[in-house]
């Protein structure tokens, strides 16, 4: 007779197991969490919010691959997205959506134009009162190349973003920005009235 502690033990381990099977296969097709860890999205999104990323808003992808096997969506423009950093991969960033497959976008003195239209963006901060000569400020038209989204920060002065390292293809993004489920600068600091929040 199996003792009542091996028997115990057996469906700890196996409950242990199916759950860690259904949250990877959550991640991989449905949601995945993501924490705010720099300022470059402010005022949208705080450092310390801790956001769901929907994944299967734009379609379904083999898990730990590039491939999607089917398309739901595509990327629109405002969208805040979640992306592997074409610089480095292993890192992911997020970002608004600002220019589409074949747009041309341009910045003059700050405001951005796509398609020689200024956007409405009343998500942007500036926190810097200068102009600079620089790409930061004033970037020259740059046509979007198909299958691949221009990306900038909300807090434009202090974003590292597609106006210094190019675009982003379709296939390193990786979700939609969704709710944020949790938010605090520590424990001292919840931001309860964040919490619930749809990203938009």
């Amino acid at each position: 007779m199996t003792p009542r502690w091996q028997k115990m033990l057996k469906e700890y381990t196996e409950a242990i197991v199916i759950a860690f099977i259904l949250a990877m296969i959550i991640r991989a097709f449905f949601v995945q969490a993501f924490k705010i860890p720099s300022g470059s999205m402010l005022e949208t999104l705080q450092i310390g919010d801790h956001l769901l990323v929907s994944k299967l808003i734009y379609g379904v992808k083999v898990p730990f691959t590039d491939i999607e096997v089917v398309e739901f969506s595509q990327p629109e423009r405002g969208d805040v997205i979640v992306f592997e950093y074409p610089v480095n991969p292993s890192q992911d960033f997020i970002k608004r959506v600002i220019g589409l497959p074949g747009d041309t976008v341009e910045i003059r003195n700050k405001d951005v134009y796509v398609n020689g239209k200024k956007l409405d963006e009343p998500y942007v901060q500036h926190t810097d009162s200068r102009i600079l000569e620089s790409v930061r400020d004033n970037m020259a038209p740059r046509t979007v190349p198909e299958n691949e989204y221009f990306v900038m920060g909300d807090n434009r002065d202090e974003s590292h973003d597609s106006r210094f390292w190019g675009f982003v293809d379709r296939h390193k993004i990786e979700g939609k920005a969704w709710v944020i489920y949790w938010s605090w600068r520590g424990v001292s600091n919840i931001r309860w009235n964040r919490i619930g929040d749809i990203v938009r």
